[in-house]
């Protein structure tokens, strides 16, 4: 279970729960804060531990590195689209995406400073990326899967934080709406490192051997290059 929560003062709270974890965790990361909650813990417990804990939280907060602001001098072009932001005399945020081009329309009195501004960006940004990844993950991986005679059960395209992807033990393959902002050959690598692990599971020997067969023994390289990136957040 994952939520998040817009608190005054402090912005976006994700709440988490970790069956394993025996107490409440609070960690700030990325101008956010992280709040872990223990098996028979509450979404509650964890607010309230948030407020005894938040002038710590604010100046850890002020601390920490901010993600980069997102406004009209925003220049980010990946594969999947260019994005324009740009403001507007209406008096409410849209986007369209039309020939390879997100623009995000802002009134034309829109603080850019403002974090509440910043998460909305963020999760119309997000929502694109969602669409795109609909669109164009499944039948990449339907394809790669029928290349290399490899079976999964079903796909999902989920907003991960810090993985690109996932296989279960039955089978079913998640995928970050995130993988839309790799460059082609690094998308591929995610794909069949999730479909490798349809046949083996563990990241052992075999496993290895698998990767580096089907990518040509190029399975390390892409793995360096891989941690250049990282989530949308």
């Amino acid at each position: 279970m994952e939520k998040t929560v817009y608190i005054e003062g402090l912005g976006e709270v994700v709440f988490h729960r970790n069956p394993r974890a025996r107490r409440y965790i609070l960690r700030v990361k990325d101008g956010r804060i992280f709040a872990t909650i223990p098996l028979f813990g509450s979404e509650k417990g964890a607010l309230a531990v948030v407020a005894e804990n938040r002038a710590e939280l604010r100046r850890l907060m002020d601390a920490a590195p901010k993600y980069t602001l997102l406004n009209e001098e925003t220049t980010w072009q990946i594969p999947a689209f260019r994005l324009h932001i740009f403001r507007t005399s209406r008096a409410n945020f849209y986007m369209t995406l039309k020939e390879g081009v997100l623009h995000i329309a802002c009134p034309g009195d829109t603080d850019f400073k403002d974090d509440r501004v910043q998460q909305l960006l963020r999760q119309m940004l997000k929502k694109a990326l969602r669409r795109e990844a609909e669109r164009e993950l499944p039948a990449r991986l339907d394809a790669l899967a029928e290349r290399h005679r490899l079976r999964y059960t079903d796909v999902k395209i989920r907003d991960t934080k810090t993985r690109w992807g996932s296989c279960s033990s039955q089978k079913n393959i998640s995928l970050s709406l995130s993988l839309m902002l790799l460059p082609a050959h690094l998308i591929d690598y995610v794909l069949l490192h999730e479909l490798c692990h349809t046949v083996e599971m563990n990241h052992g020997r075999r496993f290895h051997q698998l990767m580096e067969q089907l990518t040509g023994n190029r399975s390390q390289i892409l793995r360096r290059e891989l941690k250049a990136f990282k989530p949308f957040h």
